[in-house]
């Protein structure tokens, strides 16, 4: 799809957000703008919430984000690191629950092997830097080119991700950052797994029950998966970078994108939500 004709999310058929069951999102620059969560973008995360809408994000934040989001969000989960985990609240226990997609010692020696990738990327990106959350990493490497550093051109961006891709390692850009990891997985294959465990459904089988809003390339396996899916404004600056587009897009960007998409799906979800009830 070009960049051009995105529709908008107001095209929406009424008929698709009715038979939605849950959202996933991005969060930088997709739930905030310019670092900060919007009044409006959380107010619409609890009209979803109040639709009876499923809320995940799905993020490449760190785990000691996670465990504040979940704890503290109105969400019912949080895929975290671009897919290394998810956490959720065990509503019984009352207790956050930790579900790693693997063991401990294994990113122990995966934490050693992107250290060394670490000290190569500062050697030899000038004026990139180390993500200033990654003390609160669990498995991946963040090198930061525009969140807390000048920004970065497109040469060195690419330059960080050869250096990942030379040594093996798994990376996406997001917005701000380019994260490096080892593993199979990403974003896509621990929604995958989370719905399939927490919920107990095949994703495959129910793909175009849920929605994904997103903003940059590391939400492509998401916008290549979904058939319902929403970039706020300001993916159409990755747009020349990516192969796979959001169906809909958003007239604002970051937060305020985000809240448009959302008032449209609560106002229809709350509609299936009434007649739910009428029924019962």
């Amino acid at each position: 799809m070009e960049p051009g004709v995105i529709p908008s999310i107001e095209t929406i058929p009424q008929e698709v957000v009715r038979r939605l069951i849950g959202v996933f999102f991005d969060i930088d620059d997709t739930f905030t703008t310019r670092g900060k969560i919007p009044a409006a973008s959380f107010d619409a995360l609890w009209k979803l919430k109040d639709a009876g809408i499923k809320l995940v994000p799905i993020t490449g934040r760190p785990g000691g984000w996670c465990d504040h989001i979940v704890r503290m969000w109105p969400v019912d989960g949080v895929v975290g690191e671009n897919g290394a985990f998810y956490f959720w609240m065990d509503e019984h226990e009352g207790k956050l629950k930790k579900r790693f997609l693997d063991p401990e010692d294994v990113r122990k020696k995966n934490r050693g092997r992107l250290g060394g990738i670490r000290d190569e990327i500062l050697s030899a990106v000038p004026g990139c830097a180390v993500a200033s959350d990654q003390s609160y990493r669990e498995t991946d490497l963040a090198i930061d080119f525009r969140e807390d550093v000048t920004p970065l051109g497109w040469d060195d961006i690419e330059k960080i991700c050869r250096i990942f891709q030379k040594h093996g390692a798994q990376f996406k850009v997001s917005s701000i950052h380019v994260n490096g990891w080892f593993g199979g997985h990403d974003k896509l294959s621990t929604t995958r797994v989370f719905v399939r465990e927490r919920w107990g459904m095949d994703l495959d089988s129910v793909r175009d029950r849920f929605f994904f809003c997103g903003d940059s390339p590391n939400d492509e396996p998401m916008f290549s998966y979904f058939p319902h899916t929403a970039g706020v404004r300001n993916v159409l600056l990755f747009a020349g970078r990516m192969k796979h587009l959001p169906a809909f897009i958003a007239d604002s960007e970051g937060g305020e994108g985000f809240a448009e998409i959302a008032v449209i799906l609560a106002r229809h979800g709350q509609q299936t939500l009434g007649r739910r009830e009428e029924d019962q």
